[in-house]
């Protein structure tokens, strides 16, 4: 094969990938630009092929320019987000990852990998806008109508389990305390109630409390709500405080640590070492003095195995662990806290007050739920939303998933090879591929099936390598 041909066939592959590719020599120019690097920028590949790359982007300072940090100092860079204008004078805003190539020895040229964050970094400008005007508005409706917002404490937390005792005993005497706790359990389990008691129970009680889901941002929009941005350090960038600014003095509940990007959670730990926080764009560090409470719903083993989870940030945060127990493993609270539901519920429906029968309490012992606590509330809810005037909750009123023993009843110790574990992990599995056939791919959709949150789902289908494309 000659070297026309497997300039062909690099050529095809670099038009393949979906992200922006651009590659040069040694001297700075322009080897290879591909479609979507084209696409994103709005420049036809002839403006950048042949040409150096600083005359092919003159929008971006020398100083700044990854391509000459690589090329001329061999310095590689890994996802730097730099906002720029094109040739043509576009602004964008990209991610890149820049590298140097060297053949025996000698610099031969360098590669850039770019991904276009331009809508979600305007995305994220917009969410912080409406989370202010959100702030705002909350606070007129409270000041006008005097709203009481949900406060939960340890009160009310309902059970009588040994074990969950005390989980509940060692969160109580860490309240007062500012050390950093994370807190372990399921999906369910009411992690936020043990948060939120941590606070609205300690002496940053009259300080903020806030919470973000972590899980349910990309990087670079999640990076902004939590650290803040800085007029000036993007296009369209205003001075505005993230969540750290906004709790100080109280705490900042992260809720699915380990969602965030591994750049992210190095951010995090300097954050709490240093106590202190810079804004995205800005260059004046802000002592902060803020409580980190954070959540998995996973071992954090098994997060550090698979790589979603700093071993240096778990133990960082790790002053305090609290492990909640799944509902399975606490079954004699459950007749607890099917009246301390139905009670809620009724009084929310406005319905009279109901007992529940022996059956249907004997049917709610018997589920293993999947869900834990929020599955038991939503089964009593749906319950009592739909009685009508009945006095008594019976089995029949129960709308209960399909329990284990009858889809596997036919199951039995003889057939399971491998390990439970092994087994287990097989089942779910196949049912996870069932749900993403049965709604063509839609993670959405599949998560709502199999009562779990897409964070979830995304989670196990990348354990599993199961791809959505069925």
């Amino acid at each position: 094969m000659n070297k026309e041909e497997y300039i062909e066939i690099i050529d095809a592959l670099i038009n393949i990938i979906d992200e922006g590719v651009y590659v040069v020599d040694d001297k700075g120019k322009g080897l290879f630009y591909n479609d979507a690097m084209a696409k994103m920028e709005k420049i036809s590949v002839d403006e950048v092929v042949g040409k150096s790359f600083h005359k092919a982007f003159p929008g971006v300072p020398i100083s700044e320019s990854t391509m000459f940090k690589a090329t001329r100092f061999g310095q590689s860079t890994l996802n730097l987000e730099q906002t720029y204008k094109s040739l043509h004078g576009r602004t964008i805003t990209t991610t890149n990852s820049t590298f140097p190539v060297y053949h025996e020895g000698r610099p031969v040229g360098a590669i850039e990998v770019a991904k276009d964050i331009t809508h979600i970094r305007s995305l994220s400008n917009r969410i912080l806008e409406l989370e202010e005007i959100k702030e705002k508005e909350t606070e007129q409706v409270q000041e006008k109508q005097k709203v009481a917002i949900k406060k939960y404490v340890f009160s009310d937390i309902i059970g009588e389990n040994v074990d969950f005792l005390k989980v509940l005993s060692k969160a109580r005497r860490a309240a007062n305390s500012d050390a950093s706790v994370i807190i372990m359990g399921e999906t369910g389990t009411g992690k936020e109630l043990f948060a939120q008691s941590l606070h609205y129970c300690g002496k940053r009680k009259n300080k903020p409390f806030m919470a973000q889901n972590c899980a349910a941002l990309p990087e670079s929009l999640l990076e902004g709500i939590l650290f803040g941005t800085s007029k000036g350090g993007f296009t369209g960038a205003i001075d505005r405080p993230g969540l750290f600014e906004q709790a100080d003095g109280g705490t900042l509940l992260l809720d699915e640590i380990s969602a965030m990007s591994y750049n992210l959670q190095s951010k995090l730990l300097r954050v709490l070492q240093e106590e202190y926080i810079r804004r995205v764009g800005g260059e004046k560090d802000i002592p902060i003095d803020v409580r980190i409470v954070a959540t998995v719903n996973e071992s954090p083993k098994t997060l550090i195995e698979e790589g979603l989870l700093r071993k240096d940030l778990f133990y960082r945060l790790n002053i305090v662990s609290l492990l909640i127990p799944p509902l399975r493993k606490r079954k004699d609270d459950i007749e607890l806290l099917t009246h301390a539901l139905i009670d809620k519920h009724c009084d929310r429906f406005g319905h009279v007050s109901m007992l529940i029968s022996e059956r249907a309490l004997k049917t709610l012992e018997n589920y293993s739920y999947p869900g834990n606590v929020r599955e038991l509330e939503n089964i009593i809810m749906q319950a009592v939303s739909l009685s009508e005037g009945d006095k008594v909750l019976n089995e029949h009123m129960l709308s209960m998933p399909v329990t284990e023993m009858e889809t596997y009843s036919h199951i039995n110790s003889a057939e399971i090879i491998g390990g439970l574990d092994e087994y287990l992990s097989q089942i779910e599995k196949e049912l996870i591929r069932e749900a993403l056939v049965n709604h063509s791919g839609n993670v959405t959709k599949s998560a709502e099936e199999l009562s779990i949150k897409r964070q979830t789902l995304q989670h196990k289908m990348k354990k599993y390598k199961i791809s959505a494309k069925i």
